[in-house]
């Protein structure tokens, strides 16, 4: 660990604020602001306050612990998604809740999921006949995931709800006889949406499901929600939350992941070579394939500091990294001036899905973890080298 410097901020927003920040971190390196977090979390304390709602962070999509004993001042607890999330929110943020859903769960691993978590999911009767007993006898509260059937999304990876979906109990496969024990549903069909599709979503839960919901004693509205994004509907949103409380009684929770740390986070990388081609390659000691793999999956096109799209700016450049992946580019960005070897780019929105999804492949290091305190100075919280590398290995 290590001091980089004090910066200053201003407005929220303003990234000029941060470059003498980035200019001192090491390349690559994931750098969260301390003080964008809090301004998110601020939002959805906000909204707990207001409505009653249990707001969860989702580890899926932001697992940096050295912010746990924060997120824990502002929110409920988490959500996991298997045995080591549901262990790292016991080690890093004691005495808040611990939810774990998996579309399947090992024997072994439920024994210890068990013993450290109070919200156990199960994503079938089968599992919940073979495992739910166990959870229920260490004290945990119990519940099943459903599939409503409505898709709000077009692209079938991200849509729980497309045929064929193993997400979920359908209602044809719903199985009354055998909800003892059981005391709340989960459904999670929003990715990166706003409140109209968790509106339009409930109406189907209600339709499908509304005859159990009154034996119910809490209902979990999945993730996908930017809660925190500009122009999100938060009073639809408040309304979608009164709705379950005042027509069932039930405690809402919701578990969002990106809304937690929604534009927190920068990847700051170097420019290592410019190959000339039709339009110049700019290799980056960063990789898409390895450090923001979001690239390739959604796909998406992360924001850069003081660059434009191609062809809006004098100068174009193929932004790519040094991997032997011939497709390992991020994009086609531009510029006001050439770049050179030993520039420094910075993408923004790079905390969620970034730590968590990152890789060596080819060998490539792992950006170090940084963390950026309001007026402070900034925080070297993770060096990666090749231990960490060949521990994976062998």
């Amino acid at each position: 660990m290590g001091a980089l410097g004090a910066y200053s901020v201003g407005a929220l927003g303003a990234y000029e604020a941060y470059r003498a920040l980035f200019a001192e971190v090491p390349t690559p390196a994931y750098l969260v602001m301390e003080d964008r977090l809090r301004a998110n979390l601020a939002i959805l304390k906000k909204l707990q306050e207001e409505t009653g709602v249990r707001v969860l962070l989702a580890q899926k999509a932001f697992s940096m612990f050295h912010f746990y004993p924060l997120i824990a001042q502002y929110l409920s607890g988490t959500a996991a998604s298997g045995l080591y999330e549901a262990r790292l929110a016991h080690d890093f943020m004691p005495n808040r809740e611990n939810h774990v859903f998996s579309p399947a769960y090992r024997a072994a691993d439920m024994a210890e999921i068990a013993q450290i978590a109070d919200h156990v999911v199960f994503n079938s009767f089968s599992q919940w006949e073979a495992l739910g007993r166990g959870a229920l006898a260490a004290g945990c509260t119990c519940g099943l995931r459903i599939n409503p059937e409505h898709s709000t999304q077009e692209t079938a990876i991200y849509d729980p709800c497309a045929s064929g979906s193993r997400l979920g109990i359908r209602r044809c496969d719903f199985r009354e006889e055998l909800l003892a024990g059981i005391t709340g549903l989960h459904f999670h069909t929003l990715c990166e949406q706003g409140a109209e599709p968790l509106a339009e979503t409930l109406d189907a839960v209600e339709e499908k499901f509304g005859a159990y919901l009154p034996r119910m004693k809490w209902i979990n509205f999945g993730g996908g929600h930017h809660i925190t994004r500009k122009g999100y509907d938060i009073p639809l949103l408040r309304q979608c939350i009164s709705r379950m409380q005042e027509k069932y009684g039930l405690t809402v929770y919701i578990e969002p992941g990106e809304a937690v740390a929604l534009d927190a986070g920068f990847l700051v990388t170097e420019v290592l070579e410019i190959v000339s081609a039709d339009t110049p390659v700019a290799i980056l000691d960063t990789s898409a394939a390895c450090h923001m793999p979001d690239v390739f999956e959604m796909p998406y096109r992360p924001p850069l500091l003081g660059a434009g799209e191609a062809g809006e700016r004098a100068y174009a450049y193929v932004l790519a990294g040094p991997t032997c992946l011939a497709g390992d580019t991020i994009g086609t960005y531009s510029f006001d001036a050439p770049l050179a070897i030993g520039d420094r780019l910075v993408f923004g929105d790079m905390a969620i899905y970034t730590m968590v999804k990152n890789n060596t492949f080819n060998g490539m290091p792992l950006p170090a973890i940084c963390a950026a305190k309001p007026g402070g100075e900034v925080e070297i919280v993770r060096r990666f080298g090749y231990e960490d590398f060949r521990m994976r290995l062998s």
